[in-house]
């Protein structure tokens, strides 16, 4: 009987592979989240670039 429990609990354990792909997921989705919460930051910071002239600006802004 105590070699069937252990064959349970071994079945039912996660395995490192998918313990690793657990934490891509989640590592990933955190990543997408900050990402769409940044993004209003972002096109801001675009559009003050474009309108100093971006890389044509040259030397007229330290």
């Amino acid at each position: 009987m105590k070699h069937c429990r252990e064959e349970h609990a071994a079945r039912s354990a996660m395995t490192g592979r998918q313990v690793l792909l657990a934490q891509a997921v989640l590592v990933g989705g955190l990543m997408l989240a900050l990402l769409v919460k940044e993004i209003p930051g972002i096109v801001r910071e675009l559009r003050i670039y474009r309108m100093t002239g971006g890389l044509r600006a040259g030397n007229r802004y330290p």
